[in-house]
């Protein structure tokens, strides 16, 4: 892959999706799933790609599964319920979001017909003093038909189960379990990108960056020791499961895989 600025990136995603959706040979939109880490911008990409497919003529949609977390109450619950587990106190880990939410929504977009209308969930990571918290119903965004595909993101998707046996950390086996219903979501999706980090530990890098310039446009944002300290509870997630997504894909359909740099651009390869 030759060296590319960031235009001519999306310019490539993009040729790649609309190929994949004008061959798609079933009916409703083409359901895509995009994996990157975090802080990779994966938000500003899908927004910026269903952009330019409006203006190539194709309508879509994206969303996050960070729009179907728990709510804070039933996070309160999870977390109770295993106490001694870090990676379950907050949002964010495999067994955060509401599975069948995301499901039951994925299905009604899959079917939205030519004349259909689906709200999408919205999370306020804001509410309750950054506890965050799920949108009442009445503020959800509506998708509406026609739709030619629809994007779907997040940094844990595409995780799947691994053997036990091969997780040293108990906690993590706990997090092993909570990874397998997320399989009910890959089996909907017809295609899938993965924005592959060359070093995983870049993500801790874009964590930081993205708070220094929340706080730099007034919006708040945790301190780098904060920041830091939050991102790194996601690393034994990322060095042990991106290896298998790597060698076991989690679908059956078109997938593309793009390596990129700490400058979020693809790699020469």
């Amino acid at each position: 892959m030759q060296s590319m600025d960031r235009e001519s990136f999306y310019a490539f995603l993009w040729s790649w999706i609309a190929t994949v959706v004008r061959n798609a040979a079933t009916p409703g939109p083409t359901l895509i799933g995009l994996s990157a880490p975090q802080g990779a911008g994966k938000t500003t990409l899908t927004e910026r790609l269903c952009r330019i497919a409006a203006e190539d003529g194709l309508r879509g949609v994206s969303l996050s599964i960070d729009d179907f977390y728990l709510t804070h109450q039933a996070q309160l619950e999870l977390a109770r319920h295993h106490p001694e587990n870090p990676y379950l106190q907050h949002r964010g880990y495999p067994g955060t979001h509401d599975v069948d939410l995301g499901l039951q929504v994925l299905q009604s977009l899959k079917n939205i017909g030519s004349q259909g209308s689906v709200p999408i969930p919205s999370y306020d990571r804001s509410a309750l003093g950054g506890l965050g918290d799920r949108r009442p119903r009445r503020e959800w965004p509506i998708a509406r038909a026609p739709l030619d595909f629809v994007l779907l993101e997040g940094w844990m998707l595409g995780f799947t189960t691994l053997p036990s046996d091969g997780l040293t950390d108990p906690n993590l086996r706990v997090i092993n379990e909570y990874v397998r219903p997320y399989a009910s979501w890959h089996a909907l999706l017809d295609a899938f990108i993965w924005l592959e980090a060359e070093d995983p530990r870049f993500m801790l890098d874009w964590r930081v960056e993205a708070e220094k310039n929340a706080r730099a446009a007034g919006r708040g944002g945790m301190t780098t020791e904060q920041v830091t300290a939050f991102a790194a509870r996601f690393l034994p997630a990322y060095l042990a499961y991106l290896p298998q997504l790597a060698i076991r894909p989690p679908i059956t359909g078109p997938m593309l895989t793009v390596m990129i740099g700490r400058d979020r651009l693809p790699k020469n390869r």
